[in-house]
């Protein structure tokens, strides 16, 4: 049953899964402040993911879950939920469901709360199956459908928002002349990390790629990652003959939208950083292996215009990702020529 809007006057949003994932939440923000355009809209993420919504001009707070950290036990899990509880918040709507999430607005006293059917979905007021594995649409499209609940419809705006500030451009800059990096000539960012093998091009490939890119454009690499990534990064390092400039484990987030922002191009696997580069108007391209719908780029691939997906369909009907039978395939056959030749339709 839709609840009456004119009732809800602060509404808590929760995403605490990773960088991509935020990263194509963010164009329900815009809708619910369209419709709510007086209620407190507050967002609950986790502290890696925290820059991607502080500063959004359509919420008013950012409130963080630590689950591996400050709230890494079920006691002070039960002292968050209470803090929260004297927030008042009148719904809270949950766009990746988790047993922590829905207990946490639950022992918080949150009247109303909408999620799928899912993870202790026992605990929500409002619920729905999750489709999400078909894959009949592209995930920030998916995130919409919650809204239903709340007569909300914002169907077709996927515009995705990422914040940018002068301190994480300082920031930037600053990390770059460490590293004797200058941002203000042709660079092109690599990210061969990803969280799962079955979405990693070979380490061998991207090295190639970034010395074409050199002797073809002109462009230096730059190679991104998470602390946890810098093996695969030294590995790509130490393969290319045009040295990159390896930034891997080098800045958080915000910074990283910095360096996305300057870039003249990003490739990357099936990524968070593929969101944010879109958000900054970031030439792109996204290597995909899997091919399944829940999984594939039908689903998760990149938004913009200046956005190409490289892919090669080797027939798998069934995807199991890290326990591939048949050694990543569909990584190994798409080739160093294949994506230049998606770089190229990006070039003016």
């Amino acid at each position: 049953m839709p609840w009456p809007p004119s009732d809800l006057n602060k509404i808590l949003l929760t995403r605490i899964d990773r960088i991509g994932d935020v990263m194509l939440t963010t164009p329900v923000f815009q809708a619910m402040r369209r419709a709510f355009p007086e209620a407190w809209i507050a967002v609950m993420v986790r502290p890696e993911t925290r820059e991607i919504v502080e500063g959004n001009p359509f919420i008013n707070e950012v409130i963080v879950y630590d689950k591996k950290g400050a709230e890494n036990s079920v006691f002070r899990t039960i002292v968050f939920s209470l803090a929260l509880r004297k927030k008042n918040f009148d719904a809270a709507i949950h766009f990746h469901p988790t047993n922590r999430v829905h207990w946490v607005t639950a022992l918080a006293g949150i009247p109303v709360r909408i999620g799928y059917r899912k993870k202790s979905g026992w605990l929500l007021t409002h619920s729905m199956e999750d489709f999400k594995k078909e894959g009949l649409k592209h995930e920030s499209l998916y995130n919409f459908d919650l809204l239903r609940f709340l007569n909300v419809n914002g169907v077709g705006e996927t515009k995705l928002f990422f914040p940018r500030n002068e301190g994480q451009q300082s920031a930037f800059e600053s990390c770059a002349a460490r590293h004797g990096f200058d941002p203000s000539k042709p660079y092109a960012v690599l990210n061969p990390s990803a969280s799962c093998p079955s979405k990693m091009w070979p380490a061998e490939k991207f090295a190639a790629l970034g010395d074409k890119l050199w002797e073809l454009y002109g462009f230096r690499t730059v190679l991104i990652g998470a602390e946890a990534d810098r093996a695969t990064s030294e590995m790509v390092r130490g393969l290319m003959k045009s040295a990159p400039y390896d930034l891997t484990g080098k800045f958080a987030v915000g910074t990283l939208g910095a360096c996305l922002k300057s870039a003249r191009l990003l490739v990357s696997n099936d990524s968070g950083p593929v969101h944010v580069a879109v958000a900054c108007g970031t030439p792109v391209v996204s290597i995909f292996g899997r091919n399944e719908p829940g999984l594939g780029a039908r689903r998760w691939g990149p938004l913009g215009k200046r956005s190409v997906v490289a892919q090669k369909d080797v027939g798998c009907y069934f995807c199991l990702a890290h326990k591939c039978r048949i050694g990543f395939l569909c990584l190994q056959v798409l080739g160093v020529e294949d994506v230049l030749e998606a770089v190229q339709e990006l070039q003016p």
